[in-house]
């Protein structure tokens, strides 16, 4: 029986790999090795660890190194400290092969361990563009690191091949996020502000997540300002906020959030975690997305629903017909909710497809991983495109 590891470091990363854990913990083919760590276990983010356990997975290691800090010093610590843990981890539990999604920096020290350790590697959302992040550079580090890769598009597919991987070891199978909204039964707008404990049914609302721009000096700090300063102008809307990633400046978002909830608090909601079922939930329901989230360009558009992706963070992703890209500035911001709410646009979103696909991705990515030899997998050659 294979001993699988799986790890997870943050509450979007973990919804992404629901199902690839779920099959893996119900196979009679491999025992699962969870390993959660950083923001699941900080009580700041919601700790949301707790949602692990009432999923009912069980967890091999709970991995300790996030710090209480968003500065540079402050990640670059977690990062050698997640680093030691994870060498730790590794030799107690000596999987046969480590499971990985996307690129954050405590997935990236966790496929450092595993890489000196000769633990194969099997990476998720691997070959993607986010100019203005440090993900970029992780991403690809992390894709230098393993093994066999799952990619979104073929684009991405291609893109891993140009980074010197063996075509045979690179699948495209679309991105598992798209899954969950294909296989779970999402609330209803009633059910779901009971279970948020905020009406949803008064009036639109819309859902805001915006992450710290990493490459950006500050963390484009004031692009949220101005963003917020821009939806103050629609007073019929309620707001759903999430919070942002535990990434540099992210606490600094996080007050200025709380500062923009304390104006409204009737209209705003802001919550630290609403889980996989809520948030995709909440989607489904709202009127549109708008901030620099993901999730807007790659889960949003299954719902047929705009999404508005402010600034530099995902600057060269794949994005489809529903999403409108704009400047940080308040007269880019109000200009694209304007065209977002166009009639026009919203017939044209009604047309549109994902471009990263329909679901199904997780039960191809666990065929694989289940199935492929991992005896001799961690000799890599590099393959050079003639």
């Amino acid at each position: 029986m294979k001993r699988i590891a799986v790890f997870t470091g943050t509450r979007a990363e973990y919804g992404l790999l629901y199902w690839v854990i779920k099959g893996l913990n119900e196979s009679i083919e491999a025992e699962l090795q969870l390993l959660v760590g950083g923001m699941h276990l900080s009580p700041e983010f919601g700790k949301t660890i707790h949602q692990i356990e009432k999923d009912g997975f069980p967890i091999a290691e709970k991995m300790e190194f996030l710090l209480s800090s968003d500065t540079p010093v402050g990640i670059s610590k977690s990062m050698g400290l997640a680093l030691i843990c994870a060498a730790d981890t590794l030799e107690r539990t000596k999987p046969d092969l480590l499971v990985v999604l996307g690129d954050r920096f405590e997935s990236m020290a966790v496929c450092q361990a595993a890489m000196v350790a000769q633990i194969p590697i099997a990476h998720i959302h691997g070959g993607e563009i986010t100019e203005g992040l440090i993900d970029e550079a992780v991403r690809h580090s992390m894709t230098k690191m393993s093994h066999l890769h799952f990619t979104t598009t073929e684009d991405y597919r291609q893109r891993v091949i140009q980074l010197g991987e063996l075509p045979e070891r690179v699948y495209n199978f679309g991105a598992p996020g798209i899954d969950s909204i294909k296989s779970l039964s999402l609330l209803e707008l009633d059910e779901l502000s009971k279970s948020i404990k905020f009406d949803l049914t008064l009036q639109p609302y819309m859902v805001v997540t915006y992450h710290p721009v990493t490459l950006s000096k500050d963390g484009a700090v004031d692009d949220l300002k101005r963003l917020l300063s821009a939806l103050r102008n629609y007073p019929n809307h309620n707001f759903v906020i999430t919070y942002p990633n535990a990434d540099t400046h992210g606490r600094a978002l996080i007050t200025i959030l709380d500062e923009f909830k304390s104006e409204i608090p009737e209209r705003v909601l802001l919550v630290q975690s609403l889980g996989q079922l809520r948030y995709l939930s909440v989607l489904k329901h709202c009127d549109l997305v708008i901030g620099n989230s993901s999730s807007g360009l790659i889960e949003a558009p299954t719902f047929n629903i705009p999404t508005i992706n402010i600034g530099e963070r995902q600057k060269g992703r794949i994005a489809g017909e529903t999403v409108i890209s704009c400047n940080g500035d308040k007269i880019s911001i109000l200009g694209a909710l304007q065209l977002a709410q166009s009639e026009e646009f919203r017939q044209k979103c009604k047309l549109a497809k994902n471009p990263y696909g329909n679901g199904s991705s997780s039960e191809r990515i666990l065929d694989v991983i289940l199935n492929h030899p991992t005896s001799g997998l961690v000799y890599k050659k590099f393959y050079d495109i003639k």
